[in-house]
């Protein structure tokens, strides 16, 4: 399994097990699907014990300290990115973007209306051919894009290309993967098999 699709835990010096996102804390490792469902599952049948072969603590509350790390890493790069340029937000200025610019992604809030949504759909369509080369964000809400961009009411954003956009991409796509909702891209159905991968040192 590519390391991308891969959490890293350490164990701290008080034995709690510590979330390894950067992949660069010292000591040994444990590696586990980067899946909220198999992470669950690795809390509840005490499967960190066994695979850093000690007594370890493990917060129950561990999964969702994960995904509120994923989600703050994701959305930090983004508000990176409109400092860099690469963002555009607001309906028109996006439909406008989607027709002319080097799009790299969409960005809609979780809540956005199907109207909105289906309008951007069919501007890919015009341009590309369809939608499915183009990833497409939807899980962060309104106010989570607002604060990251510095705006209010933000419903629909595009991503120009830059590196800063790249890596909000790739922060949001294993953060979809984590909450089995895949952001939009290509390659799906890479995504179909969820039986899980418990924890690997």
């Amino acid at each position: 399994m590519p390391i991308a699709e891969l959490l890293r835990f350490v164990q701290a010096p008080d034995g709690s097990v510590v979330p390894d996102l950067k992949r660069n804390l010292p000591g040994r490792g444990v590696w586990v699907e980067a899946r909220r469902a198999v992470v669950e599952k690795a809390v509840a049948k005490k499967l960190f014990a066994r695979a850093f072969r000690a007594q370890v603590s493990v917060d129950p509350g561990l999964p969702g300290l994960i995904d509120r790390l994923m989600s703050d890493h994701a959305l930090g790069t983004l508000g990176l990115a409109r400092k860099a340029g690469e963002v555009v937000i607001g309906f028109a200025k996006v439909e406008a973007a989607v027709a002319r610019e080097r799009l790299a992604g969409l960005v809609h809030a979780a809540e956005a209306g199907s109207d909105g949504v289906s309008k951007l759909t069919a501007a890919l369509r015009r341009r590309f051919g369809g939608e499915d080369g183009v990833p497409v964000v939807r899980i962060f809400s309104g106010p989570q894009l607002d604060l990251a961009l510095g705006r209010s009411n933000v419903i629909h954003a595009a991503l120009l290309s830059g590196r800063a956009a790249e890596i909000f991409l790739e922060r949001a796509v294993a953060l979809g993967r984590y909450r089995d909702d895949p952001v939009t891209t290509p390659t799906n159905d890479d995504h179909a098999e969820k039986s899980g991968t418990p924890p690997q040192e």
